[in-house]
């Protein structure tokens, strides 16, 4: 039977089989023992015409319990431009691939070259690469090159305030590649220099990894932690939410020597989880301990303005054994994602949405503070996520939540909530949330 979809006539399909010398299809398998074969029919459904395929996953769609977001830990709930999608969805974008051949990859390079100078302004630090998966695996990839950058050391320190997800992740990586991860101990919710600045005093340390603002919100106050690291031959690691740098002080300001995240709050859907991109920029000095790739501006022999891959490590690909990493294929579509949704908003656009998570968290805590069911776990400075103190049965009152549309944050213990919330929660959205707070009976 022929398929219109299928790209091979029969002939084709017989002068490829005869050139590998067999009669059939059924010959490509004949190293498969017969009693393993599946013989009978398989159980599909009949053929649907367009629409009924539409109608079809209109209703699987509908099963979905579509909630209001107040929930993040690493993941939120940004608006995304129209114009984003419209973008990304080209043809030449869709196909992109690893940019090799300069002459026949210009689309590609430019907007990984704008992705780079975006993301390098935003950290405030010198160089951005263009090649990590997540905020997760960046910040593991900088724990790696923390231990490339320096001698004699074995162990990376990292504080107990970094999101538990991120800390596994950088656990695993430290496992498989043979150093240590040791904890800064976390005082009421803050990184503890104390204990960071005693333990860097005895050596062996080759970066301390801190998050701003960190798994609880908080946003802290790293002065005086890159002099003590760089005093103790240590690098500084700021892990960061991208969009929260609009308005915070940059990784650069605070003297990071690499600047890690996520940059799925650039406007990136949460889709169940996934994808999204992650981000690493750094000092000039650290540039070839970086792993991916850097694009460069120049100009050809007409003098006009074009795109190469700049600095790329050829152990990535050949002298694999000696690779600072191994991560070389390029997240570019979502770099590509983050870049256009950067473009769009531009800088005013961008502090604005910031602004706007800021104002709405900060007027959900204080109206939640005041039902007299929640008080403060930290009572720290928060941008747009919080941490609150239940005085009555957390499971009940998220169940009651949901049950009204709502994802009432996450529960980081028996008895605390952190809350998340965005530039898209409106005031009717909040003040409901509020309002069955005080309906719920402790």
């Amino acid at each position: 039977m022929n398929f219109k979809y299928f790209p091979h006539t029969e002939d084709e399909i017989k002068q490829m089989l005869a050139q590998a010398g067999m009669e059939s299809l059924d010959d490509l398998y004949s190293d498969v023992p017969e009693c393993i074969r599946f013989r009978g029919k398989y159980d599909l459904p009949d053929p649907k015409s367009e629409s009924e395929i539409r109608a079809f996953f209109e209703q699987l769609g509908n099963k979905n319990l579509r909630l209001t977001v107040f929930a993040g830990a690493g993941c939120y709930d940004h608006y995304t431009p129209a114009a984003v999608p419209n973008i990304l969805s080209r043809s030449e974008f869709l196909t992109s691939y690893t940019p090799y051949q300069a002459e026949i990859s210009q689309g590609t390079l430019h907007y990984i070259f704008e992705y780079q100078s975006m993301m390098a302004e935003l950290t405030g630090m010198d160089v951005s690469n263009a090649s990590m998966y997540d905020g997760s695996t960046a910040t593991a990839e900088a724990a790696i090159m923390t231990m490339a950058a320096t001698k004699k050391t074995d162990t990376v320190l990292v504080s107990e305030t970094v999101d538990p997800k991120v800390l596994n992740v950088v656990k695993t990586y430290a496992h498989f590649h043979g150093f240590n991860i040791e904890l800064i101990k976390a005082n009421e919710g803050t990184t503890d220099k104390a204990s960071m600045d005693e333990r860097l005093e005895r050596g062996g340390i080759a970066g301390v990894i801190v998050q701003q603002p960190n798994y609880y919100g908080i946003v802290e106050d790293y002065s005086g932690f890159a002099d003590s690291c760089h005093t103790n031959k240590a690098l500084f690691v700021i892990n960061s939410v991208a969009a929260d740098l609009a308005m915070l002080k940059t990784p650069g300001e605070w003297d990071a020597d690499i600047a890690v995240g996520d940059g799925q709050s650039l406007g990136i859907p949460m889709s169940f989880g996934g994808p999204s991109v992650g981000y690493m920029c750094c000092k000039e000095k650290l540039m070839r301990k970086m792993p991916g790739r850097i694009v460069g501006k120049t100009v050809d022999n007409r003098g006009q303005r074009v795109f190469v891959l700049t600095l790329q490590a050829r152990e990535q690909h050949i002298r694999r054994q000696k690779a600072t990493s191994n991560i070389c294929s390029n997240e570019s579509l979502m770099a590509l994602f983050v870049t256009i949704y950067m473009s769009v908003m531009g800088k005013e656009g961008l502090k604005e949405a910031a602004q706007m998570s800021y104002d709405g968290a900060h007027y959900l805590h204080d109206e939640l503070i005041a039902t007299g069911k929640f008080e403060e776990k930290y009572n720290k400075p928060f941008f747009n996520e919080f941490c609150l103190k239940y005085k009555g049965d957390t499971d009940a009152l998220q169940k009651q939540f949901i049950a009204n549309g709502i994802m009432g944050g996450i529960k980081v213990d028996a008895n605390t909530i952190m809350f998340a919330v965005t530039e898209k929660r409106t005031k009717e959205e909040v003040d409901k949330l509020v309002n069955i707070v005080k309906e719920e009976t402790l």
